[in-house]
């Protein structure tokens, strides 16, 4: 089945077809991925994101050829490698560890790959001076790479795999030892020597911030399947059921009946006795007792009035926002996310009686 996401003038850098992986045999075996399908584009930062034991790190080591499918195939650029060795594959891998040589100088280091394939002296000189350049190393080249702080050590292990010019880079969490401000920096980066080198990316994380800022497209994992594939906004504002809507940022879930059904909108009732129309998935007409999500920044907080009403419970200030948690009448819990203003706070405290308004289209009925 055709991936809906991708472009059709657009080369296929990586497909998995019906991967499935198991680890063990008879009854105690592991399948660690169930009949997984991936189609990933050329020049694309594509990531696989999922909580851990999810299969994305095993899917990851099948594409780099250090673990091989129980079932399936992977092909690059339409050529099946799943029998192919790592080292025969034009793809490099950066680990969360980096593996630099403490011993050997940044300079060094990059050149390290290059050696090895038995690169001309003077192609080598030429390119780990470019790849010293994208990576902003230049007047660190001569330097150990133990003297090096771990956000530098990580661009030197970028650089090292980038040097031979593989066709894919292969990143798993390459970015989850660096403290916060310093994977941020990093992650602008990271998409910026994707977008300069065009070579396709593919990259692994739990993180799901991390996963929206840097990814044209991402693949959201849980129990060795791929429950969706899509845009960071796809993601984001159209998640495929629950646990995508549940993993990718936070999200409200209210219990309502469908009470009138239309093209992509129905009309519900909540547990609170309020109505309000949610949209729902092109082609699905759910029936019954239904999940409706509401992202917290698609609500919005009124003095009076408003769908549903409850009780503020909590108001917690981020600087850039407040989050309003509300009790609502009927026992369940709801945030709203609210933009701060210099001029004036949230204007809610705690024990104050408020209403929500929600949008017609920030409501979302989830398939469970």
């Amino acid at each position: 089945m055709p991936d809906p996401s991708l472009a059709r003038d657009q080369r296929v850098a990586i497909e998995a077809r019906g991967i499935v992986k198991e680890f063990g045999q008879g009854p105690t075996a592991l399948r660690a991925l169930d009949n997984v399908s991936v189609t990933i584009r050329e020049n694309e930062f594509f990531t696989l994101l999922g909580p851990s034991g999810c299969g994305k790190t095993t899917l990851l080591r099948m594409i780099a050829g250090f673990e091989y499918p129980s079932e399936g195939a992977i092909l690059l650029y339409g050529e099946d490698i799943a029998g192919l060795p790592p080292f025969k594959r034009p793809i490099n891998t950066v680990f969360q560890s980096y593996a630099l040589f403490p011993h050997l100088t940044v300079r060094e280091n990059i050149a390290f790959g290059l050696e090895m394939l038995g690169r001309p002296k003077a192609e080598i000189t030429s390119r780990v001076a470019a790849m010293l350049k994208l990576v902003r190393m230049e007047e660190l080249a001569e330097r150990r790479t133990d003297q090096i702080s771990g956000g530098q050590a990580q661009r030197v292990a970028l650089a090292r795999a980038l040097a031979p010019s593989p066709k894919v880079l292969l990143l798993d969490e390459p970015l989850s030892a660096l403290d916060y401000k310093l994977r941020k920096e990093m992650q602008i980066e990271l998409k910026r020597m994707q977008s300069e080198t065009g070579i396709t990316f593919v990259f692994v994380t739990h993180d799901q911030e991390e996963a929206l800022t840097m990814s044209d497209r991402i693949a959201v994992m849980s129990k060795g399947k791929v429950l969706q594939i899509g845009s960071p906004w796809d993601i984001y504002d159209k998640p495929a059921d629950r646990f995508v809507a549940d993993f990718i940022g936070e999200t409200n879930f209210l219990v309502a009946s469908v009470i009138a059904t239309g093209s992509n909108m129905v009309r519900v009732r909540l547990a609170t006795g309020a109505e309000i129309d949610a949209t729902v998935t092109e082609g699905w007409q759910p029936t019954g007792e239904v999940t409706v999500a509401v992202r917290p920044e698609h609500a919005r907080a009124v003095a009076s009035g408003g769908h549903i009403a409850g009780m503020v419970e909590n108001v917690v200030y981020f600087g850039t926002d407040t989050h309003i948690h509300v009790r609502l009448d009927g026992a369940t819990g709801f945030m709203v996310r609210q933009q701060n203003s210099r001029s004036q706070s949230c204007g809610f405290a705690v024990g104050d009686r408020i209403g929500i308004d929600i949008a017609a289209d920030a409501a979302q009925v989830l398939r469970d």
